[in-house]
């Protein structure tokens, strides 16, 4: 009977430890977001990017390796970089600075300018090369990474081929450790609208992307509509840029524009068997 009693107990400390230290990483990730390194305009964004209930999603910890595939003005970066600061790592897998092409580099240059600007938040960030136009995928060692996130890109690499993107999905594949999670926030195009070859319009059918991932090896594991926004039709004069906060359009039905929001968006969790 004490065994039994010892043992109801010490389980039920493991389990309240556990339970404290999910609040305590609930906890981190709001001060990241909440932080006020971050860029206003960037914060202001936030009641259409919802990066807590996203990352919250895709199953983010403190102590995780994460990969944030073409991080481009580093919105993301700017939560995932103090969040992971002192018990993770964050690789930013982006341009390289020493790529061949100069259009390359100038972006290389300015991400990393964004960076040393704040060596208080980035100078822990790792830097790898995602170049998907020439098929460029060095940002981490095989099976060393637990979370891969891409936010709002796989339309601008449909233009690269479906060779390409075979390899660059399984560039992520092989960077993932066994049970690893690659995190996907896409433009959502309805199953009945076209969809070209090269995504003009910046929206991409859902079931193509999970085609893409399932065909790398992935397992799709859950899907979320936190990012879904129903006001958006998807048949906007200048494609999804039409939305705020490009508004490609200019004036023209800006207040329209403005009514609907930012896109319709899928949100998409696939783990490495």
């Amino acid at each position: 009977m004490k065994r039994s009693i010892l043992s109801a107990l010490a389980s039920t400390l493991l389990f309240c430890a556990a339970a404290g230290a999910t609040a305590a990483e609930d906890a981190a990730l709001k001060a990241a977001i909440a932080a006020p390194s971050r860029t206003p305009d960037n914060v202001a964004r936030d009641v259409y990017r919802h990066p807590y209930e996203t990352l919250s999603f895709f199953g983010i910890q403190p102590g995780m390796t994460v990969v944030e595939l073409a991080p481009g003005g580093g919105w993301y970066t700017e939560i995932l970089a103090p969040y992971l600061r002192e018990r993770g790592k964050l690789i930013a897998a982006g341009p390289d600075l020493a790529a061949p092409g100069e259009g390359e580099r100038k972006s290389a240059e300015r991400f990393m300018a964004r960076l040393n600007a704040k060596p208080e938040v980035y100078n822990k960030v790792a830097l790898g090369v995602f170049a998907p136009a020439r098929g460029a995928y060095a940002y981490a060692p095989a099976g060393s990474v637990d979370l891969v996130v891409t936010f709002r890109n796989i339309h601008n690499w449909m233009p690269t081929g479906p060779d390409n993107l075979k390899a660059l999905f399984g560039s992520v594949y092989t960077s993932l450790k066994k049970g690893g999670v690659f995190g996907i926030v896409e433009h959502r195009l309805p199953a009945g609208k076209v969809q070209d070859a090269s995504a003009s319009s910046g929206y991409m059918h859902e079931q193509y992307v999970i085609g893409l991932a399932e065909a790398a090896g992935f397992k799709l594991l859950a899907k979320s509509e936190v990012n879904a926004n129903p006001k958006d039709t998807a048949d906007h004069k200048g494609g999804v840029w039409a939305l705020p906060p490009t508004y490609t359009n200019k004036d023209e039905d800006r207040a329209k524009y403005q009514a609907i929001g930012e896109s319709d968006r899928m949100t998409l969790k696939f783990v490495k068997p």
